[in-house]
């Protein structure tokens, strides 16, 4: 009985390794019905610029550090945000 036990724990650990997923893109294969996914443009922001958050709000550009992050003033805090600006737009 203990054998069998033993012998589960150690399938299920397998199985259970081939279920989780990669955190590899998949390639998109040219003869795939489907479209390309298509990268969005990249983000780039000026000093002074007013730009909106869609978790903090309206805010202005302080600081810009090209293609890693821009700092933020929001008003009540200074916010650092690293690239991809997925949530931060120009107005």
């Amino acid at each position: 009985m203990e054998a069998v036990r033993r012998g589960a724990s150690r399938t299920g650990g397998c199985i259970l390794a081939l279920m989780t997923k990669s955190a590899v893109a998949r390639r998109h294969l040219p003869t795939s019905p489907f479209k390309a996914p298509v990268a969005p443009p990249d983000k780039h922001f000026a000093e002074g610029e007013r730009v909106t958050h869609d978790t903090y709000g309206l805010g202005r550009i302080v600081t810009v550090e090209e293609g890693v992050a821009v700092l933020v003033d929001f008003g009540s805090k200074q916010v650092r945000i690293l690239s991809p600006y997925l949530k931060l737009n120009v107005l």
